[in-house]
């Protein structure tokens, strides 16, 4: 199975999104693609298999992911404070991998009836969720 996971900004979310799936779930080959080369770095640095960054990368992995993990923003145009382009929000729309995406209430995309969680509350949900999908 291919997880890709797709972070920006810091990378933050990433380098816990991959830490976790290469812990509980060690079959699994992790690409790692950043908006940025920092959030890359961040994702490489905790073990991702294969990294890359920018629009292209986003769009080529799409296409042959698995699952998809990363928050709700890469599936909306122009979210993340400009990050996620029209076409990584297409590609990452129209793949056909399953997607697991994180409600995070940032840059101005509220999900209503989603309680707040912690980072590390939601890294683990997603991760239970990757776990599920592979019974």
């Amino acid at each position: 199975m291919e997880v890709l996971i797709i972070d920006g900004q810091g990378g933050g979310l990433g380098r816990q999104l991959v830490a976790a799936v290469k812990t509980r779930c060690p079959r699994v080959t992790v690409l790692a693609v950043g908006t940025n080369s920092a959030a890359t770095a961040a994702m490489l640095r905790a073990g991702a298999d294969q990294a890359a960054t920018g629009e292209n990368s986003v769009a080529v992995a799409a296409g042959r992911a698995d699952v998809i993990i990363g928050p709700l923003g890469i599936v909306i145009a122009d979210s993340m404070l400009g990050e996620i382009t029209p076409r990584m929000a297409v590609a990452v729309g129209q793949s056909r991998a399953k997607r697991i995406l994180i409600p995070l209430n940032l840059c101005d995309n509220i999900v209503a009836g989603v309680t707040e969680v912690t980072m590390a509350g939601a890294v683990q949900s997603a991760v239970d969720a990757l776990c599920a999908m592979m019974k």
